[in-house]
């Protein structure tokens, strides 16, 4: 999914706006205990640091406690259940990242149905892939990663979070969109993959910024990349990968909130509005942009047809380049 331009992120605002100034109708009891945030993945990471950053808020604009809740497992699959089987009362929701969306595809079977079980809130932020490079591998570009890799078939091994993860899925888009070939490793997580990258056992390692800006900074690592439109501004001096001659190369992950299918439309209304504004919040905006993430709120219908867009861009990749969950 291609990032946002000003165009389209400033409508985007605009209609969150409007929403903002749209008379409240949501009941009045509401909220009138604890809500509870569920997290489908182990604290410290991505989505954790971005629910934990947006709870805090929420409990400070409602006036109630806002409790962050890990389920972790089954590549997010065990969290988004539980927030599906959950009671519709407005009390019970979940960040997902792009695992969400590729999910779908990814598992023939999964144990609730999107469409029908889960309703969109809103976007909370994008966050774009990072490439980054053992320091003593042969490629220091973008560009020179490609040409080797072509010339090299098989030489170059990429890590990733786990199969269909956002950086197994954005590297196979790589490959495709280039015509490489290159040997996917799986790791149980991005620490492992990075711990490998860092000694030499793998090449290349596609992640969310958040995890290779210091280990970049600190010369562990080398960033040769960013699979987005834009440059970040935590990494102004990665060029992306467009830039560098590999065109529509885009990959990111994201974080945003579901909520179960039948929840009052209010509810759902109201708690978007509330992540448009914390979003746009000076101090919550610096944070996410340092962590490599693109503010963006807006409304649910927006988020919605987001989820689907990504469903089907994900889609393909994963029938095109055969991916299987194992």
């Amino acid at each position: 999914m291609h990032l946002p331009t000003r165009r389209q992120f400033n409508r985007c605002l605009a209609g969150a706006a409007a929403v903002l100034g749209a008379p409240a109708a949501w009941p009045q009891a509401w909220p009138a205990k604890p809500l509870r945030i569920v997290v489908p993945y182990p604290p410290g990471g991505f989505t954790d640091v971005t629910a934990r950053l947006v709870a805090q808020k929420l409990q400070e604009r409602l006036g109630q406690t806002v409790l962050v809740d890990n389920k972790p497992g089954a590549n997010g699959i065990i969290g988004v259940d539980a927030v599906a089987k959950s009671p519709p009362d407005g009390y019970t929701m979940g960040v997902v990242i792009a695992a969400y969306a590729a999910n779908t595809t990814l598992y023939p079977k999964l144990p609730y149905d999107p469409a029908k079980d889960l309703a969109a809130v809103s976007l909370i932020g994008l966050s774009p892939l990072v490439a980054a490079v053992h320091n003593d591998a042969p490629f220091k570009t973008a560009g020179e990663l490609v040409a080797y890799a072509r010339r090299h078939p098989g030489k170059v091994s990429f890590g990733s979070s786990g199969n269909g993860s956002a950086a197994h899925l954005s590297t196979e888009y790589l490959k495709a969109l280039t015509g490489s070939y290159m040997v996917h490793i799986p790791y149980r997580g991005a620490a492992a993959a990075l711990t490998d990258l860092m000694g030499g056992q793998i090449q290349l390692f596609l992640d969310a910024a958040s995890g290779l800006i210091n280990p970049g900074k600190a010369g562990k690592v080398r960033l040769i990349g960013v699979a987005s439109d834009r440059r970040l501004p935590a990494l102004p001096d990665v060029p992306t990968f467009i830039e560098q001659g590999v065109a529509g190369f885009t990959g990111s992950t994201w974080a945003g909130l579901l909520a179960p299918a039948g929840t009052p439309k209010e509810i759902v209304r109201r708690v978007a509005d509330e992540v448009a504004r914390i979003v746009r919040m000076d101090d919550v905006k610096a944070r996410l942009e340092q962590m490599g993430t693109v503010p963006v709120g807006g409304t649910p219908e927006q988020f919605e047809a987001f989820i689907a867009s990504e469903t089907a861009k994900w889609g393909k990749v994963i029938r095109d380049a055969k991916v299987t969950a194992d």
